[in-house]
This record gives structure tokens, sequence and C-alpha cells, in this order.
């Protein structure tokens, strides 16, 4: 009996939540009792299994076929080597990816699945998985007595996997079925300004409708060149045109973990907050100080942003523009 964890890459990078797997799936295998295995298919799986091979990590094995995710190749690999590894836990992204192929995997295998799992818990053969429902307004728990198990996690939730491991790594010994893939990935296009991923950033200065019109933004974004941070959004600034969608925080945007995240004029509603609360440090500029946003700030401004910011501008010694 083993956990399995299955990373994400895209375009030659490993993502952020292939580390954030392997410390949720250690939890697992520590309370079962047993091995923690990684596994990355397609790629440079070389470079990936280094980056895969962590503290707590007993072994990564590698599929090499092709450079791109595709469904048909995932759903084989990840069910043979579930199948070879009698993996108690199959335990992958709650990504674009992962959620294609999870259930075709669950399906395969006969086992129960269980999605955008923000917490685990397994004792005695019973698995809990905490969910979050009604736009992140509610936690439920869904238990699950019998196992194997599929389950999908969202990313942001776990911390990434740190320090350098001694797992073995090794080819895993597996054909693909070339009759049963039947798509092939030619190449990506980016969707609505694909200037710049989020996602990445150390630093974000995140903007919401307290800005009031778009003519303002120029102020923050004066802020974001004299700081050297990355700007983002919450949803009313991207449904208002004012951004692109590559540039919107959230539920409905991307999720995002970096070392500081400035909300300027964010109320913090649970879908924008479901999005970035797993940043290492979050400030909060805002007037009304029943803001919910405030809850989850480790620093906080109550104060008029037109008045803040160009403060801010000033003492990293930038000069505000006249809005």
């Amino acid at each position: 009996m083993t956990v399995l964890t299955v990373a994400d890459h895209r375009r030659g990078e490993l993502r952020d939540v292939s580390l954030e797997l392997l410390t949720a799936g250690r939890e697992l295998a520590d309370a079962a009792g047993t091995e923690l295995h990684a596994a990355v298919v397609s790629g440079n799986v070389e470079s990936f299994a280094d980056q895969l091979n962590r503290e707590g990590v007993d072994e990564v094995h590698t599929v090499e076929y092709g450079e791109e995710f595709n469904h048909d190749v995932y759903a084989q690999a990840a069910t043979a080597l579930a199948e070879d590894l009698d993996a108690e836990f199959l335990v992958v992204p709650n990504s674009v990816n992962g959620l294609d192929y999870a259930p075709a995997v669950a399906s395969r295998l006969g086992r129960p699945y269980v999605s955008d799992a923000v917490g685990l818990d397994y004792s005695e053969g019973t698995l809990e998985v905490t969910r979050e429902m009604y736009g992140s307004k509610v936690e439920t728990t869904v238990e699950v007595a019998e196992g194997p198990f599929v389950v999908s996690v969202r990313g942001a939730e776990w911390p990434a996997a740190e320090g350098v491991g001694d797992a073995d790594v090794s080819p895993f010994d597996f054909a693909v079925d070339e009759d049963a893939v039947g798509s092939t990935v030619k190449g990506f296009e980016e969707v609505g300004g694909g200037d710049v991923d989020i996602s990445d950033a150390d630093f974000l200065v995140s903007i919401g409708r307290g800005i009031e019109e778009e003519e303002n933004l120029a102020l923050v974004e004066e802020l974001v060149e004299v700081t050297g941070a990355t700007l983002s959004s919450s949803r009313p600034i991207v449904d208002n045109g004012w951004l692109p969608k590559n540039r919107q925080v959230g539920q409905s945007g991307k999720q995002v973990t970096p070392d500081v995240y400035l909300a300027i004029g964010i109320s913090g509603a649970v879908q924008h907050v479901a999005g970035m609360k797993g940043a290492d440090t979050i400030i909060a500029v805002n007037t009304d100080p029943n803001a919910p946003i405030f809850d989850i700030a480790d620093y906080g401004v109550v104060g008029d942003l037109f008045e803040v910011v160009p403060e801010l501008i000033e003492e990293f010694g930038g000069s505000p523009p006249s809005v």
C-alpha cells in the first residue's frame, strides 16, 4: 500500500501545486503508516523528478511520453501506476489537468473520487475530506469509508514540500497504448492578454472596486512601478474591462501564493480570498474597518486609498500621478 501523487507541469515548468501535493501526500502516508511516491508524466521528466525529490518522498516515478499534458496518456499512466504500486491513495491537483483525467482514472479503477479537497484526515480506513461550498462560505466534510481513494486537492492549501530528499528515481516500465490516444497538443494560445503570469509573482499589488474609475488605475500602476511589484485585481475590475482576465485573483481567476499581497480597495469577498489566502504576508488598505479582508490580513490600514497610495509611492521614491 502506498500514497501516490501525480505532478502538474506546463510549458516546461513544474507547477507549484506539485510540491504542495507532496505535503498533503506525506500527511496521508504518515496517517496510514505507508510510503509516499510521486510521479511525473511527460515533459523533461528528469528535471521534474529532481524537483520532486523532497524530504518525505520515498520514490519518484517517471513516464516519458511527449512534452505536454494529454488526457489519454495521463489516464493510462496514472491508472497503471496506481495498480502497480497498490496505491491506497491517488492524489492529484484540482487543476484543469487534474480535473480532466482524475474522474477517468477513478472510473477505470472502480474507486470513489472526491474533488477540490482543502483538508484531508485519514484514520482506521476512513478518509475525511474537507471541501468548501457556496462560494467558500461553508465548509463541509465528506466521509469516505471504502478505499482505495482518488482525491484532487486545491492549490495553495498545503505548503510546498521543502528540503532535498534522497528518494530513488525510477522510470516506470509502461507502454502507452497508442491506439487509445485520441488527441495531440499542438501548442498554446494565451487567453486575454497573456503578458504575465501572476501566479509566479513574489509581490502582488491587487486593486478592487475601491479604485472607482478606470482612470484611477494610473495611481496604482505607479505604485507597482516604484515597488517592482506585479499588478493584479479582483473580479469587478476584470468584469469592467479595465484589466485582462489573466490579472484576476480569486475562485474564478487565479490562485496566487506571493511573498507579499497588497490588497487595495478590496473588501475581501470569499471568492477573492480563496485565490490569495496562501500569501505569506497580506496587507490590506480599505476605508471600511469591518471589511472581511482585515480578518485575514497580517497588516491593515483603515484609510482612503487615494491618500494612502500616494504616500506609499513617495516613500518608495516615486511621484504620484494626478488622478
